[in-house]
């Protein structure tokens, strides 16, 4: 295998100069958001307790399997067609398989909605042990609908590479749903809930049609035209199985945890871990919007394919490891400060989880191939191992350790799976991790560990102290690898020097 030098000049540079940029555009929109969700996830923390956190977590989680279910995998599925069409640059067919998209959206949400209600009392009765929650799912059926539509718009915002406006919804409806759950909340606590999360919905959708309608106008047509879709579905059926996989496998956990411990314990849970992902989607928020797009479109080529997933992983980690090394020492604040003191007994499985996402970065762009080459089995076998040793191991986890041993559970289910993502992506598409990756992620990893390690074991001035270096260097290194490869420092330089002139 001969790889595409990432230092030739003219060739990686560009690349890395690419993958920074939307990187960076997608992280800094990720990064206002966050900002905006301190404000509205300390008001619902302190307006609803971890109960009513772990309630809002059994909710969505349950809808996002029933969405899961029956969108039929079009919000992503749709993204690769489209994206090979715009390529064309022929607008006729751009249109025309446009209709098809929005037509297969709004059918996938019907269906989704209707099954919502018919298997509500079934939902109720294997989420909760105490009460009757049937209404509930009855109410939250419109998101489902909506859920689906705003995938289909978003498909196509995404294979138009409107990543700009992508970036702008994105924020608008973390303001938006700051508006309306604060005054809810504060008005009707836990009843306030389901009508939360269904305007929330509605605003997302309201926000995404509003570009994507201007972009390319809705035009109705007959039921003939499902039938041009069936390629875009048999596609995305891979991608709705496992998803479906996925979200059964997070309703399995938060129902365990809901069954075994309480409410506060799923709320636990649940903050932790989305806590940690949520700033992990600092770094990952442009996988899918941007690289899985160009990698769709490399996706014949053995030589381009393998250059941009190595070149991908690898700003992956040099911009993600400065971040994990920080927040081992910074959880105990950021905990209190994003949520409240209730939460403070997760900050030692967040750790665990934050360590996980050195491999979830190299780990991650591999994974997107399968989907790029239209290989669903590859893809469903990938995500049904992982999803299988999430449950068994979780719930091992959380017999041993509690929660902690939940986050133990999820690093030692990451290192598993990559090991079987690089061994299988390997031998069935043929990709290589490049020296330069390999060398990048085992110096980011060795101050990783030893951050890790020091963050549970030392205490007084020492621990921040060794905050304060663990976290310089990794971020020394990552400035110095990233200084090399790409046009950044240059780019700066010269913006300083015209506001100086």
């Amino acid at each position: 295998m001969r790889y595409v030098n990432s230092m030739e000049k003219g060739q990686g540079t560009g690349t890395y100069n690419h993958i920074l940029k939307y990187t960076s555009l997608f992280g800094g929109v990720q990064g206002l958001n966050i900002l905006i969700s301190l404000v509205r996830n300390k008001a619902v923390a302190l307006l609803l307790g971890p109960s009513g956190m772990g309630l809002v977590s059994l909710f969505q989680t349950t809808v996002n399997f029933i969405s899961q279910a029956t969108n039929l995998g079009i919000s992503f599925s749709a993204v690769r067609n489209v994206s090979e069409l715009f390529d064309t640059g022929d607008e006729e067919r751009i249109s025309h398989f446009i209709k098809v998209v929005r037509a297969w959206s709004m059918l996938t949400g019907l269906v989704g909605m209707l099954l919502c209600i018919v298997i509500g009392p079934m939902l109720s009765s294997l989420t909760f042990s105490w009460g009757d929650h049937t209404l509930h799912f009855v109410l939250l059926s419109p998101l489902v609908f909506l859920l689906a539509v705003t995938g289909g718009e978003t498909a196509i915002l995404k294979g138009a590479r409107q990543l700009r406006s992508l970036a702008v919804i994105q924020v608008y409806s973390v303001i938006a749903a700051l508006v309306i759950s604060l005054p809810i909340y504060y008005l009707f606590g836990q009843t306030g809930i389901v009508p939360v999360m269904v305007l929330m919905g509605l605003g997302t959708l309201l926000l995404t049609i509003r570009r994507s309608f201007r972009l390319y106008p809705l035009r109705l047509t007959g039921a003939r035209i499902l039938g041009e879709g069936m390629g875009m579905v048999r596609l995305g059926v891979a991608f709705t199985l496992a998803g479906v996989l996925g979200s059964g496998a997070e309703f399995v956990i938060r129902s365990y945890l809901n069954n075994v411990g309480d409410l506060k314990i799923v709320g636990l849970y649940n903050t932790g871990y989305l806590m940690t992902m949520t700033y992990a989607g600092l770094i990952f928020s442009a996988m899918e919007t941007d690289f899985f797009p160009r990698l769709s479109a490399v996706n014949s080529d053995v030589l381009r394919y393998n250059d941009l997933i190595n070149k991908q992983a690898e700003v992956s980690v040099l911009l993600i490891s400065p971040v994990i090394v920080i927040a081992f020492y910074v959880l105990p604040i950021m905990v209190p400060l994003l949520a409240s003191g209730e939460f403070l007994p997760v900050v030692d499985m967040m750790r665990f989880v934050a360590l996980s996402l050195f491999l979830r970065a190299v780990n991650l762009p591999m994974e997107y191939l399968s989907l790029a080459k239209g290989a669903s089995s590859s893809y469903l076998f990938l995500e049904s191992v992982y999803d299988v040793l999430m449950v068994v191991l979780v719930i091992l986890g959380y017999q041993l350790w509690g929660l902690t041993g939940t986050g133990v559970a999820i690093l030692a289910v990451t290192v598993l799976n990559t090991v079987l993502v690089i061994s299988f992506v390997g031998c069935r598409f043929q990709v290589r991790l490049c020296p330069e990756l390999i060398r990048t992620l085992l110096i980011q990893m060795s101050i990783g560990m030893l951050a890790f390690y020091g963050s549970l074991k030392m205490s007084g001035i020492g621990y921040w102290l060794a905050g304060v270096v663990f976290g310089m260097l990794s971020l020394g290194v990552s400035v110095i690898i990233l200084r090399r490869k790409t046009h950044l420092w240059e780019k700066l330089k010269d913006k300083m020097l015209k506001r100086v002139k």
